[in-house]
């Protein structure tokens, strides 16, 4: 080999050393620069994964409805002559609510009653005419059909005069009304609204895959706004025999006892029906909840080690997990963690798989099983 060839092979083996030297220096330059820009840890809230009693049942909300409720009204046209209530009163069936002007009417009735006396008269004189062969069997036969014609128009003119009584279908509770005596109503006019309290339906819809958790005499809870902290108990009467095409609910009648007449119809109201016993679940705020496509996933707070200063590295890892039921903020989880472990409440959206957190529990999110608004 000659001189010159082993300067060249000196000058090659440089060359490349130079090279590779500039990009693994370049590399390691690059990695101090990316652990220089590592994000700083994120701050956020825990809470523990705890077995908590559930109890399974469905909630809906319904409207009320009396079990009986009508509008008083006015059958035939008539002058109010009497008012015999007030606004709100708590009246019994049959009472006599309003008296129309009757005179003419009872005027016409005894006109009539006295034709019908007539023709009594006649019957009875002609009937012991035909026992002395007097009259014919004929005539007997059209003072009869007369003396029927008679009671009929008699029967008909006291229907007509009872009708200018108004009186209530039923016992209940008077709205308010606006009718003043002297006033003309029609046929059909509104007089009051009359409506039965002592107990009151709620009609309410629910799925169609929960009608094998419901049957008839099943005890439901309700519960209003206007009354919080108070419930009323009841029991399903009637489960409708047809489910709806276009939302495929059912619909279902409830029976609630109404002491103190609270409830009144038109109301809305939730339902709450039992169904089956008390269960251990794993509960979570449902805000820990991801929603994704592919599935539910949260983040729970596992130890990473040791940072440089000697304490322990809290890193979060994020967890598919199956949701069962849901209560107030609550949600069941039946799969993807265990009892015990620490799972980020607040803050996830800033997270991803394997970043450091630092735990503040500070503020945490609601968590109870039947959440009210609160008024700040």
């Amino acid at each position: 080999m000659t001189k010159r060839m082993i300067i060249m092979l000196v000058t090659v083996g440089l060359l490349f050393g130079g090279v590779f030297g500039f990009h693994a220096f370049r590399n390691k330059m690059m990695m101090k620069s990316m652990a220089a820009q590592k994000s700083p840890p994120v701050t956020v809230s825990t809470i523990k994964a705890e077995l908590h009693p559930w109890q399974p049942q469905l909630k809906a909300v319904g409207t009320l409805r009396a079990v009986r409720g009508v509008d008083v009204a006015s059958e035939i046209a008539g002058l109010v002559r009497t008012l015999h209530f007030k606004s709100g009163d708590q009246v019994k069936g049959g009472q006599l609510l309003v008296q129309l002007n009757a005179d003419s009417d009872i005027a016409q009735l005894h006109s009539l009653e006295a034709a019908s006396e007539l023709a009594k008269t006649v019957y009875e004189r002609d009937k012991k005419q035909l026992a002395v062969q007097a009259i014919s069997q004929a005539t007997l036969d059209a003072d009869a059909a007369d003396l029927k014609g008679k009671r009929a128009l008699v029967a008909q003119q006291a229907a007509l005069v009872e009708k200018k009584s108004i009186r209530a279908p039923f016992a209940g509770r008077l709205g308010i009304t606006t009718i003043n005596p002297g006033q003309y109503l029609n046929p059909g006019d509104k007089i009051v609204t009359l409506q039965l309290l002592d107990s009151i339906y709620i009609d309410f819809y629910l799925p169609q895959q929960e009608l094998s958790r419901i049957s008839r005499g099943q005890r439901v809870l309700t519960a209003s706004d206007t009354y919080p902290g108070l419930t009323f108990t009841g029991k399903i009467t009637t489960i409708s025999p047809k489910v709806d095409p276009e939302t495929r609910n059912v619909q279902v009648e409830a029976l609630i006892a109404n002491p103190g007449h609270k409830l009144l119809p038109g109301m809305y109201s939730s339902a709450f029906l039992q169904t089956g016993g008390e269960k251990p679940y794993l509960t979570l705020p449902q805000t820990v909840i991801t929603y994704n496509p592919y599935g539910e996933t949260i983040f729970t707070v596992q130890k990473g080690g040791k940072g440089p200063d000697g304490k322990p590295v809290l890193i979060a890892k994020q967890t598919f997990v199956t949701v069962g039921a849901k209560r107030g903020d609550q949600v069941a989880i039946l799969k993807g963690i265990k009892e015990g472990d620490i799972v980020v409440s607040s803050g996830q959206l800033k997270l991803k798989n394997g970043a450091t957190v630092i735990i503040n529990n500070k503020v945490l999110p609601s968590n109870e099983v039947a959440p009210r608004p609160v008024e700040q």
